[in-house]
């Protein structure tokens, strides 16, 4: 099984109009997928991009519900809009999936994951695993969640990737980003990695100037190695362009181009 993200980048435009969507780059990865399936069994989870990242951001969510009413009760209104949107996006990942004639299934992240201070405290997959087993694609996405120390906040796709490689390790996870790979720099700066060791990261975390706060609202390329660095322990993880056909093929098959973390 092979667990493919999708960044928000890849499929949308952040600095450009809300909710903005790059159909013909996710049928691209579609029919990629599609010509590896039903021999292999994927499941698909899509950051927030142009759609959910500016209501986050616009209400505050991360910064959970406060004690004062008004603002409590603007920031619920905030958490509903933002998943909202994200729903809007993942009803056009799943109808550019069907185009392709994939079983594309929608899996409301906010309705499987509890949270406790941006992290996953629990996340029921008896629906994912018998997806899989039925021969669906599970489409989940970075969402709003149920906090336990702040009552809501983010969980982005990134820290859902990590849990599912946790319980149910797969072969491989795929990062599609809207670069090649990994930098040892700014990306057209320093030079792309293709082979990272598990022990490396946390050097790289470093080089970068990675703290605990990300360039987004749920962490950038910061984030993503934090999470890959967790990942590595379960799976084989790939960082590859997924804006360029092909490199997603590449990266399932195991000759491609791009940053590879084996396993």
């Amino acid at each position: 099984m092979i667990i493919v993200k999708v960044g928000g980048s890849v499929f949308s435009d952040k600095k450009g109009e809300p909710e903005n969507f790059e159909g013909e780059t996710v049928r691209n990865i579609a029919m990629e997928i599609a010509s590896f399936y039903p021999d292999e069994s994927f499941i698909v989870v899509h950051g927030g991009g142009s759609f959910g990242h500016p209501e986050a951001k616009r209400y505050g969510i991360r910064e959970g519900l406060p004690g004062n009413w008004k603002k409590a009760h603007l920031r619920r209104i905030g958490f509903t809009r933002t998943h909202q949107a994200m729903l809007r996006a993942n009803a056009s990942f799943i109808e550019a999936f069907l185009r392709e004639n994939l079983p594309a299934f929608s899996v409301s992240t906010s309705s499987v994951f509890i949270t406790e201070n941006g992290e996953v405290a629990y996340g029921d997959l008896e629906v994912i695993e018998r997806l899989l087993e039925l021969k669906f694609i599970p489409v989940l996405f970075g969402d709003v969640s149920i906090d336990l120390a702040k009552g809501i906040d983010i969980l982005s796709g990134d820290q859902i990737i990590t849990y599912l490689a946790k319980m149910l390790e797969p072969d491989k996870v795929i990062f599609l980003m809207d670069v090649d790979g990994i930098y040892d720099g700014k990306p057209g700066e320093g030079e792309m990695i293709q082979e990272l060791q598990k022990e490396e990261i946390d050097f790289l975390l470093e080089r970068l100037h990675c703290t605990a706060a990300g360039t987004d609202v749920t962490g950038g390329i910061c984030n993503k190695l934090q999470e890959a660095k967790k990942i590595a322990e379960h799976s084989e993880v790939w960082f590859v362009n997924g804006k360029v056909y092909g490199r997603l093929s590449g990266a399932i098959r195991g000759d491609g181009f791009g940053t590879r973390i084996a396993l």
